[in-house]
Parts: C-alpha cells; sequence; structure tokens
C-alpha cells in the first residue's frame, strides 16, 4: 500500500458521483443512487454473488455519473440495439474513470458489455425505509444542528459508499465484494431507528450499542441464507481499520460525509460569473448572440 492516506487522484470523480444522489427523472421514484441501491439488494437477495453485484452496480454507477438516467433500460427502449446502447454507457463510463486502477477499470468496463440479465430477488423492507430516513446533518454533542436541505436519506449514502469503496479497494489492496456489501449493509440499524448524529449517540450512551444490535438485528432477520452469512461476514470490518477492508469502507463513509456537506457549500458559494464563462450557462448554438443580447439589454446578471 502507498504511503499516502488516500489516492488524491479520485477525488474529482467522487465529487462528481455524490450528485447521483440528488439527480432524479420523470417517471421514477427517487434518486439514481436511491434505486441502484434497491437494485443491489434485489440482486443479492436473487442469489448473485457479493463480488458480481458490486462490479454490476458500480459499472452502472459510474456510467450515470456523467449520463444520469440515460441508462440501459431507458436505451433499450428507445430503440437502441445492445452494442449501441453498450457503446453510450462505455463512453459515459470512460469519461470518468481515467484515475481508476487500470485493472480494476478493465473489470468494471466489461460489465457494461450485453449479456443475459440477473434474476433479481425480493427486495427486503429495510431498503425502502432506508430511503425514507433521513440523516442527521451536522451534529455535535452541546450544540445545535445544521441542517442542510434537502437532507440525503441512508439508501444514497450506503450506495455511495459502497461503489466508492469499490473504487478504493485496488488501493487498499481489499477484496471489492466484500467492502461493497459490508458498505451496502452498514446502516442497517436506522431502517428502524432515527438518526440524531453524532450527538444523539452521545445522549444514548451505553444504550446506544444494545439498541443499534435490536435494530441491526431486525434488518438481518429479512435475509436468508447464504446472504445473510455473507453479510455479517462484510459486516464484521465495520468496527475499525485492522483490515484492508476496513480501510476502504472506512475511507469511503469519511469522503462521502464531507463531499456530501460540501456539495451544500459550493452551490451557495458558487457566481453567476462562474456558471456564464466557465460552465456555459447560455452556451454556444445558433441563437447564442440573441440570448447575449438579450441578458446584456435586461441587465442580466
Amino acid at each position: 500500500m502507498s504511503d499516502a492516506a488516500a489516492p488524491a487522484a479520485l477525488r474529482e470523480l467522487f465529487v462528481e458521483m455524490n450528485d447521483l444522489k440528488r439527480v432524479r427523472s420523470a417517471g421514477r421514484d427517487g434518486s439514481i443512487a436511491e434505486r441502484l441501491f434497491a437494485q443491489g439488494w434485489g440482486l443479492l437477495t436473487g442469489g448473485a454473488s457479493p463480488e458480481d453485484v458490486a462490479l454490476d452496480i458500480s459499472a452502472t454507477t459510474l456510467a450515470a455519473t456523467r449520463l444520469c438516467d440515460l441508462d440501459a433500460a431507458f436505451l433499450a427502449a428507445a430503440g437502441l440495439s445492445d452494442a449501441a446502447a453498450s457503446a453510450v454507457l462505455v463512453a459515459g463510463f470512460d469519461a470518468v474513470t481515467g484515475d481508476l486502477d487500470p485493472d480494476l477499470r478493465d473489470r468494471l468496463r466489461a460489465r457494461l458489455r450485453p449479456r443475459p440479465p440477473g434474476r433479481p430477488g425480493p427486495v427486503p423492507s429495510f431498503v425502502a425505509a432506508l430511503a425514507k430516513q433521513p440523516r442527521a446533518g451536522v451534529t455535535c454533542p452541546g450544540r445545535a444542528r445544521i441542517l442542510l436541505e434537502p437532507p440525503e436519506n441512508h439508501a444514497e449514502h450506503c450506495l455511495i459508499v459502497a461503489v466508492y469503496g469499490v473504487c478504493l479497494s485496488p488501493f487498499y489492496r481489499a477484496d471489492p465484494g466484500t467492502v461493497f456489501l459490508a458498505a451496502m449493509a452498514h446502516h442497517f440499524h436506522n431502517a428502524a431507528m432515527p438518526d440524531a448524529g453524532f450527538t444523539g449517540e452521545m445522549l444514548l450512551g451505553d444504550h446506544l450499542g444494545p439498541i443499534m444490535a435490536v435494530t441491526t438485528g431486525w434488518a438481518m432477520s429479512e435475509l436468508d441464507a447464504p446472504l445473510r452469512g455473507h453479510v455479517e461476514r462484510a459486516r464484521a470490518v465495520l468496527p475499525d481499520d485492522a483490515t484492508a477492508e476496513g480501510r476502504a469502507l472506512h475511507a469511503a463513509d469519511c469522503v462521502d460525509r464531507v463531499l456530501q456537506i460540501a456539495q451544500h457549500l459550493r452551490g451557495a458559494s458558487t457566481t453567476m460569473a462562474a456558471v456564464l464563462d466557465e460552465w456555459e450557462l447560455v452556451h454556444a448554438g445558433p441563437v447564442k448572440g440573441f440570448h447575449d443580447r438579450v441578458l446584456r439589454d435586461m441587465r442580466i446578471p
């Protein structure tokens, strides 16, 4: 492992991927991240291996980072052949993955080729519960919370941490399937337990551990063997950073928590000059000159 604490080259990818918690489309319930969380659990309960699900969902998430909901289902419905749809997905994937570990990148890229689809199983009820459970925001014992609207939910957080963890797994020499599954299951307790953040955990004191054990057990009881055993073994990396998988998981979790807040701050600090000049809000096209004159005449901005 490198002496560096984490691969700085992945920062921009992680910033951009984080927005999948906030991208929605007509006719589809929830954000892209929320829906991929449910899709991942459906594949797991359908009998797919954690490694296969980790690679499939991560590849889909990375392609969606630029393509959003221009996904395989939409492209097929719009009349594209399997090969043409795959080429579009690969183009989206390639646009954001230049700094991934090359071997991992090749394995993920191959998942965007046409192949027989996995057969999903029933989606456990904890999936919908986590999607309805807001995260606490910024909390600190002795201080009022900082709540930034709209809050993310726990399904979105778990999905993004899971894919970050897969992306980080080569750096930490971790097993991507274990990291992915641990991340997908690391907030099982919040399916039933409202999130009061660090402040609430400290106020619960000695009651925190037993309550988390009970509520985690409720979620675990929805899983059958052998998946339940896989989840139990993956969750064993959660308590610390003593394992490669624990380091990848906790790095991903920390990055996601901070980037979630950074997104709100970035939006609040963006200037109109940057939006117009750097992001080309009024972009090149046959009426660009007319648009510019209208804005200038009306003194906008």
